[in-house]
């Protein structure tokens, strides 16, 4: 499989008072990347709704490397960066790219699947695993290993 990727005409809305994007909507891009991608698998907000579970965050890092511009074009990947052997934790890792191929700023998220009904963690349906199981790896890929609780 490909990397997973979206290109995107970056909005006025996105600058902050320096004339250039803000720092939130690095993230906002490399959000919509992700629900972009869970959707292509069939896994849509209606699926999950269906489903009675949701993604949800535990850690997001971004690096800035260089500025982005009012009506720049840019083009944001999303790679798997670990997965544990369930599919219930999850490293997704974001480039995002100016239209020069420079890179732009890179978004890590570490996330897990939340039980919509019992409000507690759970362990995804198979197919979505599957599907996760299937995406392109980040260079710096590693399965994510639980410890076990005593």
């Amino acid at each position: 499989m490909s990397v997973y990727e979206k290109t995107f005409t970056v909005r006025w809305a996105d600058m902050d008072p320096n004339v250039h994007m803000r720092h939130s909507a690095y993230t906002d891009y490399a959000a919509q990347v992700r629900l972009d991608f869970l959707a292509d698998q069939g896994f849509t907000m209606r699926r999950f709704a269906e489903l009675r579970i949701g993604p949800i965050l535990f850690r997001e890092d971004t690096r800035f490397l260089k500025e982005i511009g009012i009506s720049e074009t840019i083009r944001v990947t999303a790679e798997l960066g670990g997965l544990s052997a369930d599919g219930s934790r999850w490293r997704i890792i974001h480039t995002i790219y100016k239209a020069d191929g420079r890179m732009a700023a890179t978004v890590s998220v570490d996330g897990a699947w939340l039980d919509l009904s019992l409000r507690k963690l759970t362990v995804p349906p198979a197919e979505m695993v599957e599907a996760f199981q299937h995406a392109t790896r980040h260079e710096t890929y590693a399965d994510i290993v639980r410890e076990k609780k005593e």
